[in-house]
């Protein structure tokens, strides 16, 4: 299973398009060769490079920019600016939606992660990242990430 953009290269930068310094819309994103058996994909889109004082000012290891599951596991992209036929869950500002990169300190990593599972996850618009991982334990078929790199100029 591929994850791809035509907007950035795996392990390059994010043009601030897409980030909290512009217009803050998801970059397109295609997905390709998704495995036989499977029910639906999960896109999680995180950010593990987050400062200590974000981490104790809001209790959470990780940034969370865009849960989304239950989409249909023939989706061949995601295109710019729009949301995939699916369930959005609660990222870490407490909506649902993609929220763009916006560090405060210094270049972070964004984890674009793309599941494809055996099953529809029975769970309600707004649910956490936490709730999404429980629910697709067991039920993984394959998995892949497309890795996107930024870094404010004036944060």
């Amino acid at each position: 299973m591929k994850l791809t953009s035509t907007a950035f290269e795996n392990n390059q930068s994010i043009p601030s398009k897409y980030t909290c310094d512009a217009e803050d819309i998801n970059p397109p994103l295609a997905i390709s060769d998704v495995p036989e058996g499977a029910q639906s994909l999960v896109l999680i889109m995180d950010d593990p490079d987050i400062p200590d004082f974000v981490k104790k000012s809001r209790g959470i290891e990780v940034f969370d920019h865009w849960i989304v599951f239950n989409i249909p596991p023939n989706t061949t992209e995601i295109t710019e600016a729009t949301e995939p036929q699916s369930t959005g869950g609660v990222n870490s500002t407490g909506k649902t939606g993609y929220t763009g990169p916006c560090p405060p300190d210094r270049e972070h990593r964004y984890l674009f992660k793309l599941y494809a599972i055996d099953t529809m996850l029975e769970l309600d618009s707004g649910a956490t990242k936490t709730d999404v991982e429980q629910a697709m334990q067991g039920h993984i078929l394959e998995q892949t990430q497309l890795v996107g790199l930024y870094q404010r100029i004036n944060p």
